[in-house]
Protein backbone atom coordinates (compact mmCIF):
# COMPACT_ATOMS: atom_id res chain seq x y z
CA UNK A 1 0.00 0.00 0.00
CA UNK A 2 1.03 3.40 -0.33
CA UNK A 3 1.06 6.11 2.08
CA UNK A 4 0.50 9.75 2.58
CA UNK A 5 2.95 11.77 1.05
CA UNK A 6 3.90 9.18 -1.49
CA UNK A 7 4.10 9.78 -4.99
CA UNK A 8 1.54 8.42 -6.63
CA UNK A 9 2.38 5.84 -9.53
CA UNK A 10 2.09 7.18 -13.07
CA UNK A 11 0.53 4.63 -15.40
CA UNK A 12 -0.72 5.10 -18.82
CA UNK A 13 -3.90 2.42 -18.87
CA UNK A 14 -7.14 1.67 -21.68
CA UNK A 15 -10.16 3.07 -20.25
CA UNK A 16 -13.63 2.08 -20.34
CA UNK A 17 -14.17 4.00 -24.03
CA UNK A 18 -11.26 2.42 -25.27
CA UNK A 19 -8.47 5.37 -24.78
CA UNK A 20 -5.57 5.25 -23.61
CA UNK A 21 -5.83 7.24 -20.26
CA UNK A 22 -2.91 8.61 -17.64
CA UNK A 23 -2.57 9.62 -14.32
CA UNK A 24 -1.74 13.10 -15.55
CA UNK A 25 -4.70 13.35 -17.66
CA UNK A 26 -6.75 12.82 -14.91
CA UNK A 27 -5.24 15.25 -12.03
CA UNK A 28 -7.18 18.30 -11.89
CA UNK A 29 -7.52 19.82 -8.41
CA UNK A 30 -7.86 15.99 -6.56
CA UNK A 31 -8.28 12.89 -7.91
CA UNK A 32 -10.24 10.06 -6.02
CA UNK A 33 -8.65 6.84 -7.35
CA UNK A 34 -10.44 3.78 -6.14
CA UNK A 35 -9.74 0.40 -6.82
CA UNK A 36 -12.34 -2.67 -7.18
CA UNK A 37 -12.43 -6.42 -7.35
CA UNK A 38 -14.72 -7.11 -10.53
CA UNK A 39 -17.56 -5.43 -12.53
CA UNK A 40 -20.96 -6.19 -11.66
CA UNK A 41 -20.77 -7.49 -8.99
CA UNK A 42 -22.95 -6.58 -6.04
CA UNK A 43 -20.56 -4.74 -3.73
CA UNK A 44 -18.41 -2.88 -7.32
CA UNK A 45 -22.19 -2.02 -8.47
CA UNK A 46 -22.82 -0.34 -5.39
CA UNK A 47 -19.86 1.39 -4.85
CA UNK A 48 -20.09 2.43 -8.49
CA UNK A 49 -23.50 3.82 -8.29
CA UNK A 50 -22.26 5.49 -4.56
CA UNK A 51 -19.57 7.31 -6.63
CA UNK A 52 -21.89 8.01 -9.74
CA UNK A 53 -24.89 9.37 -7.33
CA UNK A 54 -22.26 12.13 -5.68
CA UNK A 55 -21.24 13.37 -9.19
CA UNK A 56 -22.50 16.96 -8.27
CA UNK A 57 -20.79 16.56 -4.91
CA UNK A 58 -17.16 15.70 -5.54
CA UNK A 59 -16.89 18.63 -8.29
CA UNK A 60 -17.85 21.30 -5.67
CA UNK A 61 -15.31 19.35 -3.33
CA UNK A 62 -12.87 19.69 -6.09
CA UNK A 63 -12.32 16.23 -7.04
CA UNK A 64 -13.20 14.16 -10.20
CA UNK A 65 -13.48 9.94 -9.68
CA UNK A 66 -11.82 7.14 -11.51
CA UNK A 67 -12.19 3.52 -10.58
CA UNK A 68 -9.54 0.75 -11.67
CA UNK A 69 -9.86 -3.31 -12.14
CA UNK A 70 -8.15 -5.81 -13.60
CA UNK A 71 -11.64 -6.38 -15.99
CA UNK A 72 -11.29 -5.96 -19.55
CA UNK A 73 -12.19 -2.51 -21.63
CA UNK A 74 -15.24 -4.48 -23.14
CA UNK A 75 -16.02 -5.75 -19.41
CA UNK A 76 -15.79 -2.18 -17.75
CA UNK A 77 -17.80 -0.55 -21.09
CA UNK A 78 -20.80 -2.93 -20.23
CA UNK A 79 -20.63 -2.33 -16.82
CA UNK A 80 -20.50 1.58 -17.60
CA UNK A 81 -23.22 1.37 -19.79
CA UNK A 82 -25.50 -0.99 -17.70
CA UNK A 83 -25.53 1.63 -14.40
CA UNK A 84 -25.39 4.65 -16.31
CA UNK A 85 -21.69 5.58 -14.65
CA UNK A 86 -20.30 8.93 -15.25
CA UNK A 87 -16.87 8.49 -14.64
CA UNK A 88 -13.72 6.98 -16.12
CA UNK A 89 -13.15 3.43 -15.28
CA UNK A 90 -9.16 1.81 -15.94
CA UNK A 91 -8.61 -1.58 -17.37
CA UNK A 92 -5.16 -2.89 -15.89
CA UNK A 93 -5.67 -6.66 -16.97
CA UNK A 94 -1.59 -6.80 -16.98
CA UNK A 95 -2.03 -6.22 -13.11
CA UNK A 96 1.23 -4.19 -13.14
CA UNK A 97 -0.58 -0.22 -11.96
CA UNK A 98 -2.50 -2.79 -9.61
CA UNK A 99 0.58 -3.90 -8.02
CA UNK A 100 2.40 -0.67 -7.89
CA UNK A 101 -0.53 0.54 -5.68
CA UNK A 102 -0.12 -2.62 -3.45
CA UNK A 103 -4.12 -3.35 -4.06
CA UNK A 104 -2.99 -6.61 -6.03
CA UNK A 105 -2.76 -8.73 -3.08
CA UNK A 106 -3.30 -12.52 -1.84
CA UNK A 107 -6.70 -12.70 -0.74
CA UNK A 108 -8.66 -15.97 1.62
CA UNK A 109 -12.06 -16.89 1.02
CA UNK A 110 -13.87 -19.46 2.61
CA UNK A 111 -9.88 -21.31 3.34
CA UNK A 112 -8.57 -21.00 -0.40
CA UNK A 113 -6.29 -18.21 -0.99
CA UNK A 114 -5.84 -16.41 -4.45
CA UNK A 115 -4.47 -13.31 -6.09
CA UNK A 116 -6.87 -10.33 -6.34
CA UNK A 117 -7.94 -6.59 -6.04
CA UNK A 118 -8.24 -5.53 -2.19
CA UNK A 119 -10.84 -2.79 -2.22
CA UNK A 120 -8.72 0.89 -1.42
CA UNK A 121 -9.49 4.34 -2.31
CA UNK A 122 -6.33 6.69 -2.51
CA UNK A 123 -6.93 10.80 -2.71
CA UNK A 124 -3.93 12.08 -4.83
CA UNK A 125 -3.15 16.00 -4.50
CA UNK A 126 -2.77 17.99 -7.67
CA UNK A 127 0.71 17.32 -6.90
CA UNK A 128 0.51 13.93 -7.85
CA UNK A 129 0.77 12.65 -4.13
CA UNK A 130 -1.26 10.55 -2.13
CA UNK A 131 -3.04 12.71 0.14
CA UNK A 132 -5.11 9.94 2.34
CA UNK A 133 -5.51 5.98 2.00
CA UNK A 134 -8.45 4.20 2.57
CA UNK A 135 -7.58 0.67 2.80
CA UNK A 136 -9.65 -2.47 2.76
CA UNK A 137 -12.58 -0.66 2.05
CA UNK A 138 -16.50 -1.41 3.49
CA UNK A 139 -18.70 0.04 0.85
CA UNK A 140 -21.60 1.16 2.74
CA UNK A 141 -20.99 5.10 3.81
CA UNK A 142 -17.36 4.67 2.05
CA UNK A 143 -18.18 7.55 -0.62
CA UNK A 144 -19.71 9.78 2.71
CA UNK A 145 -16.66 9.08 4.17
CA UNK A 146 -14.42 10.64 0.83
CA UNK A 147 -16.73 13.80 0.83
CA UNK A 148 -15.69 14.39 4.44
CA UNK A 149 -12.22 14.09 3.71
CA UNK A 150 -12.28 16.35 1.10
CA UNK A 151 -14.13 18.94 2.60
CA UNK A 152 -11.38 18.74 5.32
Amino acid sequence: MLNVGDKAPEFSLLSDSGEHVSLKDLIAGALVLYFFPKADTPGCTSEANQFRDAQKELPKAGARVAGMSADSVEALAKFRDKYHLNFTLLSDPSHKTLEAYGVWQEKNMYGRTSMGIVRTTYIIGSDGKVKHVFPRVKVDGHVQQVLQVLAG
